[in-house]
């Protein structure tokens, strides 16, 4: 909604109008067109009169007759540059949006530079939009792409880490969330672990959020901001979790499609890169061999069969596609049949229609086409992606790593060694045995004695693997250890439902012999299991020393005590170091 809203020159977007839109051109950089990239496709982009979008940085040629709406970041370089469109007298109009606050030197510099120009009256309007975060999905959002490296786990977790260089990275995600709030309307009541860099976020973002409360003049939080009416009366709940509580879930390998999805494939920004194989036909000695197809596929909140399954397990996924493909044949039969009766296989759809009323059942078809055209193109597209997860769990036994690590995770009994894992060179890469490894040692409520862990060491050594994973968390847990008692991943172990089963046998296009079946048992992981303690009001010794911020407050008190006894209708949950799609499934499953 607020960058349909900005894209309409700030104004809300009139349901009814009929008229033409008014045709401008956006210039964005790297950071704005990741922000559009998932939320809006090119031709929604066209329909709200956006003929052409360019990169800021990129040679753009003057088109003096038409506005042009600037989306990027208040940095130094793109300033220079659009003080330079100013001087080249690029554009009719400029509608100046920054994603994150600019400063008032730097606004100044603009106002300089407009004026030199003599196109003062050409800047139309200047907003900060606080929109610097990234929309995945209606309930997910990241904090970027760009420089996501710079807020990562490592960053954050590094040893030699300055002091000035821990503050900026806080102050890097205290922006996006407080962008994040901003957008939302709303002023969350923030809950944290304490002694961890999650606290260090809240401290500061509440901070932040009682500044603009408290300067009534630009307060951001009053009156017809887009999500005044958007909440209840009741404030939502924002938990910081620091991704230390819990390093298993983001090593574990998983089962689910969205998930392994991320995990195998080059997932960003919900679009998937896929290396088409191209066959295997010979190439004749000598000739260079073939290209890879990069093939690109945007996995969207429209396309219902990605909405449906993302939170299936494979197995079901593979089933599911090959239902609607035998579903999708029946259907395009119908219409092959249909036309041939009438004799117009050739036919456009124009002359169709202009037969007379006998052909209603026809028309019928006809105008089912596109809707039939579009679950194809779904077909293929998930047949496609699934194909290419399922290689991946077959050629390194996924499915074996996911059901050995859920029963290290549940403390289950192991019905294989953890060293003939390791050992079997047939079983994944050197980074799934390091993965199961890190897992094991984690999980382990007593580290393993020296003598096994040299020949651990041993076997992942041989097997290719880089051990230095293996000496940040031995002294992440030897420092953790002190801390907390290790986490507990409740004791349900997936049960496997035999191999797969009816569909696998009809001709389908998955050949999924030898995969294991596996069903998941539902269980909260720690992430989940946080938030619902502490949205529920529930009294545990995990979440009882919480801290507590209310930015309304006057008084910054920092009591750990709830002033709010009921329990709370909304939440946001945020990982400091980087939350994962195992967790944020877990969580959806746990609503429902």
């Amino acid at each position: 909604v607020a960058l349909k809203r900005m894209l309409n020159f700030n104004v809300p977007p009139v349901k009814n109008s009929t008229g033409e839109p008014v045709w401008k051109v956006l210039i964005y950089d790297r950071f704005g067109q990741d922000i559009i990239s998932p939320l809006l496709s090119v031709k929604e982009l066209r329909d709200m009169g956006i003929t052409l979008h360019l990169l800021l940085h990129s040679d753009r040629d003057a088109i003096p007759d038409v506005p042009a709406v600037y989306f990027v970041m208040p940095t130094e370089e793109n300033i220079d540059r659009m003080c330079q469109d100013l001087r080249n007298q690029l554009y009719e109009s400029y509608y100046l949006n920054f994603i994150s606050a600019i400063s008032r030197s730097k606004l100044e510099d603009i106002a300089n530079a407009a004026i030199g120009a003599n196109a003062v009256t050409q800047v139309a309007k200047v907003f900060d939009q606080y929109l610097n975060f990234i929309t995945l999905e209606d309930d997910m959002f990241v904090l970027c792409n760009q420089n996501k490296e710079l807020v990562s786990y490592r960053a954050i977790n590094r040893p030699d880490i300055t002091d000035t260089e821990m503050e900026t990275i806080m102050d890097t995600i205290v922006d996006s969330l407080f962008c994040f709030f901003v957008t939302l309307g709303a002023i969350p009541i923030i809950r944290c672990s304490r002694g961890t860099a999650a606290e260090m976020v809240a401290v500061k973002l509440d901070k932040k959020l009682r500044e603009n409360l408290r300067d009534a003049r630009n307060s951001l939080f009053t009156g017809d901001t887009l999500g005044a009416g958007q909440f209840s009366f009741q404030r939502p709940l924002l938990v910081l979790v620091d991704r230390n509580i819990d390093l298993a879930t983001p090593l574990h390998h998983t089962w689910t499609y969205q998930a392994l999805v991320h995990d195998v494939l080059d997932f960003h920004l919900n679009r998937v890169n896929l290396e088409e194989s191209t066959g295997t036909e010979s190439t004749p000695a000598g000739a260079r061999p073939k290209k890879k197809n990069k093939k690109s596929y945007d996995l969207t909140a429209s396309d219902k069969f990605w909405q449906k399954h993302k939170g299936s397990p494979f197995p079901e996924v593979a089933e599911s596609v090959q239902q609607e493909l035998e579903s999708y044949r029946a259907q395009e039969d119908e219409v092959k049949r249909l036309k041939s009766i009438m004799g117009i296989e050739g036919e456009d759809e124009g002359a169709i229609s202009m037969l007379s009323d006998n052909t209603a059942k026809l028309t019928s078809a006809v105008s089912s086409l596109p809707e039939l055209l579009e679950k194809k193109r779904l077909i293929d597209l998930h047949t496609n992606v699934a194909t290419a997860v399922l290689e991946h769990i077959k050629s390194r036994k996924l499915d074996v790593y996911f059901e050995y690590e859920e029963k290290i995770m549940s403390k289950s009994t192991l019905d294989k060694s953890l060293l003939d894992m390791i050992s079997d060179p047939d079983a994944g890469t050197p980074e799934d045995k390091m993965r199961l490894f890190l897992i094991y040692y984690i999980s382990s409520a007593q580290a393993p004695s020296e003598i096994d862990l040299e020949q651990y060491k041993k076997a992942l050594m041989d097997a290719g693997c880089n051990l230095a994973p293996l000496s940040y968390i031995k002294q992440w847990k030897a420092f953790t250890k002190m801390a907390s008692a290790p986490t507990s991943y409740g004791n349900a172990t997936p049960k496997p439902l035999g191999l797969f089963s009816r569909v696998m046998n009809t001709g389908s296009q998955f050949v999924m012999e030898g995969v294991k079946n596996l069903v998941l048992k539902q269980q909260n992981l720690p992430v989940t299991r946080i938030l619902d303690n502490l949205m529920e009001m529930k009294s545990n010794p995990e979440t009882d020393d919480y801290r507590y911020f209310d930015p309304k407050m006057l008084r910054g008190s920092d009591s750990s005590v709830p002033r709010n006894k009921n329990p709370f209708q909304e939440a946001i949950v945020f990982v400091v170091g980087g939350g994962n799609y195992i967790e944020y499934q877990n969580l959806i499953d746990y609503i429902k």
